[in-house]
């Protein structure tokens, strides 16, 4: 089954060392009419419940929030990525991230209660109950009847979240668990009717999940909400848990497996929140464009100074490129899940291990993205001056509520050496060939560059070429550094980070220019400059990145005729041809933005 599997569909990791052609992409512009549909009904769930009602959330109305919360489980939008066997409407990966995208941009407070009960409060049982237990909890939970919450942190325990205290013992009849122990930051605390709880049976080495219902005479507490900088309206407390009893039968899949289960969920929290980033920049950036347009200074509209605008073109071009690199990550999964279920793999094992194989992808998204809304809504107020940082606009609430995201789902330090560590240990394992590229590389350096100049006469040639000299460029460091510390790469976390940085730019950059060649392939590039534009402008920014990030990792570990060498193999696969003239690229970008009033692309 699995030779099968690998011969039609990409592996995690794999864009690094194959080459990727746009029309095995999938990209925004291919959703079905279907999609589209949901994508409306879900944008005018939004605007009439959410946005329309923004201060509320920022009133801390926790009690509206689970009132829209009610609302979205009527709808059917709490489960969507729930089998259809269980309440749900069973929807491929790609909608289901199309549905948290547009259902998470105008509020964090909402975008959290929904991405925490759909994700980490639902999908564990969806993905390792028994059929009894689902059949108990999923469709209740899938028609918003019940919440969930997910009790892993502790006071001790964060980012390894395997170090947890609270312990889970066996009555003497076998018949229940006793919990006790204490969890902290439990997004929907205060409305769920269901944990997900993780306890050390013992002295196992591993924890345990449980699923156990909120009943406050069963040595349940909670601590008061807690007051937090952004997503105020989310329900986040303390839950205290003291000798509380969870049947035998409530187990979550086998004893010790608690760690796994826990790791598998924030996969795919991690690309579901790159998701819920990107309707948060499109409105930062429609609200920003409309502003600009208004406010006049000097007189004339800001729009049309070029600090505004640079400005304005970069948070497109960001926001354009997380929307290119989500969705192909997404077609990719699902791809994955489907050819599973093809050979006769359950939807839970396929959905499992469809999103474990791209968990590489998971991480460099939750990254960049993340980042990106932050940035986006940073400079969201600047162009807002004054009134950005008044409470009467949305930006700063846009930027309080951001930044949050670089924290949870294992924050971005985290992740960032996640993304590079399972490289590396899908390389170790045969998945991925990094060896054969790393030492052509290798020879690459030590002869002699070919001094012809290339045709780049079709569109993206350069840059696509760029693209494969930057792959080298991280198989140049992290190789080198990899020969270096071998295993003990793992202690040189400084390196882990550059070297990611490096990776995330290749991705994302990558993606961009694919989907932009997809389209223009499509609509002819006369029709796509803006887009053209923004995936040069990206790609621009990228190769800056990863030549800082690159050097700082070379003269770090490299020294001699090793350092000097690097260095310039650095410098070849960093060097543009023609440089593009980045002024005149934003001005491309801008001019669509300031016409149509809105994010258009």
């Amino acid at each position: 089954m699995a030779d099968t599997i690998e011969k039609n569909v990409t592996r995690g990791g794999q864009f690094l060392v194959k080459e990727t052609k746009c029309e095995d992409i999938f990209t925004p512009e291919d959703f079905s009419e279907e999609q589209l549909m949901m994508r409306d009904s879900v944008k005018e769930f939004v605007d009439k419940e959410l946005w329309a009602h923004k201060d509320r959330f920022e009133k801390k109305d926790y009690a509206y929030t689970q009132e829209t919360m009610k609302k979205a489980g009527e709808l059917g939008l709490l489960g969507v990525a729930v089998p259809e066997a269980y309440g749900g409407l069973g929807m491929g990966f790609v909608s289901t991230m199309l549905v948290c995208d547009y259902i998470s941009g105008a509020t964090g407070s909402f975008s959290t209660a929904f991405g925490a009960h759909t994700g980490i409060g639902t999908m564990p049982i969806t993905l390792y109950g028994t059929e009894e237990q689902k059949q108990k909890y999923v469709p209740k939970l899938a028609s918003g009847e019940w919440f969930g919450a997910y009790c892993l942190t502790e006071p001790g325990a964060g980012s390894d979240a395997n170090s947890g205290k609270t312990k889970a013992v066996l009555s003497e009849d076998g018949k229940y668990y006793s919990i006790t122990g204490q969890k902290m930051w439990i997004s929907n605390a205060g409305f769920c009717s269901v944990f997900i709880v993780f306890a050390r049976i013992g002295d196992d080495k591993n924890i345990t999940g449980f699923i156990l219902e909120n009943t406050p005479d069963n040595g349940i507490s909670m601590g008061e909400e807690e007051h937090k900088l952004g997503i105020r309206a989310s329900s986040t407390r303390q839950v205290f848990f003291n000798e509380t009893k969870v049947p035998v039968e409530n187990m979550l899949s086998e004893r010790g497996n608690g760690f796994k289960i826990a790791m598998n969920a924030l996969n795919v929290g991690r690309i579901k929140l790159a998701a819920a980033c990107l309707d948060a920049q499109r409105r930062v950036i429609s609200g920003a464009v409309q502003y600009a347009n208004e406010r006049i200074q000097f007189n004339t509209p800001i729009s049309q100074f070029g600090a505004i605008r640079a400005k304005l073109a970069e948070m497109a071009t960001s926001c354009y490129a997380g929307e290119s690199a989500s969705y192909r990550a997404a077609k990719n999964i699902e791809d994955r899940i489907t050819a599973r279920e093809a050979e006769g793999t359950t939807h839970q094992e396929a959905e499992l291990k469809g999103v474990e194989e791209f968990a590489i992808e998971c991480s460099i998204l939750k990254v960049a993205v993340s980042e990106d809304v932050q940035n986006c809504a940073d400079e969201g107020i600047q162009i807002f001056g004054g009134m950005g940082f008044s409470e009467d606009t949305p930006m700063e609430s846009a930027w309080r509520d951001a930044r949050i995201a670089r924290i949870y789902e294992g924050t971005n330090e985290i992740n960032r050496m996640l993304s590079v560590g399972m490289l590396i240990k899908k390389a170790m394992k045969g998945h991925v060939d990094l060896l054969g590229p790393a030492s052509k590389v290798q020879e690459e350096l030590m002869g002699i560059p070919s001094f012809d100049t290339p045709d780049y006469s079709e569109l993206f040639a350069e840059e696509k070429e760029m693209i494969g000299k930057l792959k080298k460029a991280f198989l140049m460091v992290a190789g080198g550094a990899v020969q270096k510390y071998g295993p003990d790469l793992d202690s040189h976390q400084q390196l882990l980070m550059a070297a990611s940085d490096i990776l995330i730019e290749i991705y994302m950059a990558e993606s961009t220019i694919l989907r932009t060649e997809k389209l223009a392939k499509k609509e002819g590039e006369a029709k796509v400059k803006e887009q053209i534009a923004m995936a040069k402008l990206y790609l621009y920014k990228a190769v800056d990145i990863v030549t800082q990030k690159g050097k700082e990792s070379v003269i770090s570990f490299a020294e001699g005729d090793e350092q000097r060498m690097m260095l310039m193999g650095l410098r070849r696969f960093t060097k543009y041809t023609n440089m593009p003239n980045i002024v005149a690229l934003r001005e491309v970008i801008t001019a669509k933005l300031v016409e149509k009033n809105h994010y258009c692309y």
